[in-house]
């Protein structure tokens, strides 16, 4: 197990990431899905709150990193209208589904549940950045899931209570980085094969 402390070399590099997709958002190398990323300021948000008021720790921090780091892409976002704020259908159920999961929790007086509520709707809020992700790998920067993904791993290495309040958001998130790294790495692969031919 390493130090608690190295959670913030977790937070750090969760940060780095999000200015290095907030500076390709401002350049136009990156157009973010808004739907997801609103929703992937507020539910870390939430779910840091709730694991403050669960007695968490050091492990919150990089929940709290999971959080502010959507606001900067937002904001890049919204100040060179570079983000995707073309919201179909698909876009409203998931918004409506990550709502509703915050909505959920908020009743609840655990904590506990709380957490797995937050990560429930982050995840829902997920799911229009995969299907932009399937269909326009180009539109994704690698760099903030891979570092993401590396934080998520530190967290869960300086851990030394395993209640699903102090690992269930870290193990999401590098499951979902894992997932998006997949999927724009094999995308981008197959549709440069395919335009080769």
């Amino acid at each position: 197990m390493l130090d608690p402390n190295w959670v913030f070399l977790s937070a750090a590099l969760g940060l780095a990431g999000s200015v290095r997709y907030a500076v390709a958002t401002m350049t136009g190398a990156a157009q973010p899905n808004l739907v997801t990323w609103v929703l992937w300021a507020a539910a870390p948000l939430i779910g840091f709150l709730a694991q403050l008021d669960a007695g968490v720790g050091l492990p919150a921090v990089l929940t709290l990193a999971a959080g502010v780091g959507p606001l900067v892409v937002i904001v890049a976002a919204l100040a060179t209208r570079h983000g995707r704020a073309r919201i179909g259908s698909f876009d409203v159920a998931c918004a409506l589904i990550a709502g509703l999961a915050l909505a959920v929790w908020l009743g609840f007086d655990a904590a506990p549940v709380a957490v797995i509520f937050a990560v429930g709707a982050d995840a829902a809020a997920a799911l229009p950045t995969i299907r932009k992700a399937w269909r326009d790998p180009d539109s994704e920067n690698l760099l903030f899931y891979v570092l993401v993904g590396i934080g998520a791993t530190i967290t869960l290495l300086t851990l030394r209570a395993w209640s699903p309040s102090d690992w269930a958001f870290a193990v999401y998130m590098l499951t979902l980085c894992m997932l998006l790294v997949g999927i724009v790495t094999t995308r981008r692969g197959s549709l440069t094969a395919r335009a080769a031919r």
